[in-house]
Order: structure tokens, then sequence, then C-alpha cells
């Protein structure tokens, strides 16, 4: 079993998406999804992603591992009534169900960089986008400054030693590492753009509201905690993660705004030859 299942049914990632909700409707926009186009969103969450593609025409699959959150997302397509999007179980490391050339847009929104099998995902990906579709990756960045790079950080030096052949989530969001792994999916270089973006966190609370979201309802940190128990050490990581998120924080007013950047990859499928 994808050992990412259990990571992800802890807590309730809803509780953390609802901060970035503003984000993911402008990053929708970016992308120009328009009426009838035919889009998988591939670890979809809550349908952070889904439900704004869905709102502007466009014909939604979306596929994510955890059993709690696609009921979540199947819960507010319900609420909103839409027909045009489909919210069902899957893992990114197997997509074989799905026929090729399927989608013109194939979307994962720091969802399949967590996949422990990167050369599935690219593989699977480009299988599933047709030929002049898009594959569109948003991946956090190793060492990067700001929050969400540096609590999967610290998340790596607190918690437990990671099984052996363990690939860190952020080497997604090193270029070299893109080119390679969709290179080995049939993908030349020249195919494939790579630019920094920015993600919002924003919540009308201090920074110790957003700690409390990480702490409570985010799979990762949940683990890790688990897994310290109460001392010392758990005191000095939540100190360590306040003090994160204080630093970055943007907002004022008792407010909190976060800008975190992340690597935005787009892969454009190439025509058959001839």
């Amino acid at each position: 079993m994808n050992p990412n299942k259990e990571l992800w049914e802890k807590g309730n990632f809803s509780k953390l998406a609802e901060t970035m909700r503003d984000s993911a409707d402008r990053l929708v926009d970016r992308l120009g999804v328009t009426p009838g186009m035919k889009v998988l969103d591939l670890a979809c969450g809550d349908g952070a992603t889904a439900l704004p593609m869905a709102r502007r025409g466009a014909d939604v699959l979306g596929v994510d591992i955890a059993r709690n959150l696609v009921a979540a997302a199947q819960a507010r397509v319900a609420a909103e009534g839409l027909t045009n999007v489909r919210i069902v179980e899957g893992d990114a490391c197997d997509l074989s169900d799905l026929p090729d050339d399927s989608f013109d847009l194939v979307l994962s929104m720091f969802g399949a960089m967590f996949a422990p099998c990167p050369l599935d995902v690219a593989r699977g990906t480009v299988r599933l986008a047709r030929p002049g579709g898009r594959v569109v990756m948003g991946n956090w960045i190793p060492d990067d400054p700001t929050m969400p790079a540096q609590i999967l950080r610290l998340m790596h030096e607190y918690g437990p030693p990671p099984p052996p052949g363990f690939v860190p989530p952020t080497a997604w969001g090193i270029e070299a590492n893109v080119i390679e792994r969709f290179g080995q999916a049939g993908i030349p270089p020249e195919a494939i753009t790579m630019e920094p973006a920015f993600k919002e966190f924003r919540l009308d609370g201090p920074p110790s509201a957003l700690l409390d979201i990480f702490l409570n309802y985010f799979g990762p940190v949940i683990r890790v905690f688990e897994a310290l128990g109460p001392g010392p050490r758990a005191d000095e990581l939540r100190a360590r993660m306040l003090a994160l998120i204080e630093r970055e924080n943007l907002g004022d007013d008792g407010k909190t705004l976060i800008r975190a950047r992340y690597l935005l990859v787009t892969v454009r499928v190439p025509q058959p030859a001839g």
C-alpha cells in the first residue's frame, strides 16, 4: 500500500485548504481553463482546484488517495450542485485504470509530489495527457525560506528516520529532477517550462491560529508529533514552527497572510511526428 494513504487520512487537510481557496482560484484563471476542457486533478485533496475548474465549465475528474478528502470533495461538489466534476479514490503511483490521451490538462498542485514513485507519476501524467495537451505541477522547493518548505524541513529534522529508498517530495522542486523525470517519460527539455510562483495562506486570526491548524489537522505534522510524544523536543519543535509562521506573516490587524514560493512546472506533450 502507498504509505501516503495513512498519512493524508490523518487529521483533516480541508482545514488547511480553506486558508488557500483564493490562491487556488487565481491559479485556475492563470491556467486558462475553458468550458469543455477535459481535466484530471491528481491528488486533488478536497477539491481546491477541481471545483474552480468545474465552475469555469471544464469536465473534471479529481483523484485522491485519502478517503476522507475524497468524501470532503464529493460533499463540496454536491453542495454546489456541480454535474461536470467527479471525485474518486485513486493512487498517483498507479493510474492504469485511466485510458491514454484522455485529458487536455493533467494538474497536480502540491499533491503528486508526495507520491513515493516520481517516475511513475511522470510517466502516468504524460500518458494521460493528449498530444498537444499539458501536464502542470506545483511543487514546493527544497530549502526555500518560505513557510511550507521550511515546515517540511522541520518535519524531516524532528521526525523518525525515513524508510530505505525514501525520495524527498521536495525533490520535485529541483529543476534538474523535473527534466530528468519527464525525460524518462519521453518529454524533451524544450517542452518543459519552469517558473517560480506564489501560493497564499490567509487566515482571519493570528499566526498561532495557523499553527494550531498545522498541529491538529495536517497529516505530516501530526505524524511527527505522535512519534515525538510530549516533552521538551516536541515543545521545541512547536516553538520553532510558531517563530517561522510569525516571521513569514505579512498580515496585520491580527490576521495572517503567508506568501509561499513554489515551482510551477508546465509540460507540453508533443504532437506525434508527421
